[in-house]
C-alpha cells in the first residue's frame, strides 16, 4: 500500500546542468539553499538555483522542488516510489536527488500546478513552511 507522505516546495526556480566528468566544481554550484554535485565518470551533475547558473550553463528547463518531509530510516521502502508513481502514471517527468534524511524531487515548471494536484489526489499533503 503506498505511503502517503508530506511534503514542500522549496522557494525559487532550479537549474539541473551537466557538464564533462573532468570539470572542476564551479563555485556557484555551491550557492543557495538547496543544491546537489554528483560525479561519475561520465558527467557532472550540478542542481543548484537558476539564478547562480552562467548564461553559458544556463539549461532549457526550469525546475520546482519538492523536499519530502523526513527524515526516513534506511529501513523504510517504498518511500520514493510512493511519491513518483502518481507521476509517472500522469506522464510527468521528475529528477529525484537523495540525501541521507529524505528525497528531493524536481519537476518542470511548466508541469508544476499539475504535479501538485497529482500529489494531492493520490493522498500526499503539501504542507507550508513554519
Amino acid at each position: 500500500m503506498p505511503q502517503k507522505l508530506k511534503f514542500r516546495r522549496l522557494p525559487g526556480i532550479f537549474a539541473v546542468c551537466r557538464l564533462p566528468p573532468d570539470t572542476r566544481v564551479p563555485e556557484w554550484a555551491g550557492r543557495g539553499t538547496f543544491n546537489s554535485i554528483t560525479r561519475t565518470g561520465d558527467e557532472v551533475s550540478i542542481v543548484c538555483p537558476l539564478e547562480h547558473v552562467p548564461v553559458e550553463h544556463k539549461p532549457d528547463i526550469r525546475w520546482c522542488c519538492f523536499q519530502l518531509a523526513g527524515p526516513f530510516a534506511f529501513s523504510q521502502v517504498g518511500i520514493l516510489a510512493s511519491f513518483i508513481d502518481p507521476l509517472a502514471a500522469r506522464g510527468i517527468p521528475i529528477f529525484a536527488v537523495s540525501t541521507y534524511d529524505t528525497d528531493y524531487v524536481l519537476i518542470s515548471e511548466k508541469f508544476s500546478a499539475a504535479a501538485v494536484a497529482c500529489l494531492k489526489k493520490a493522498g500526499h499533503e503539501m504542507i507550508a513552511d513554519s
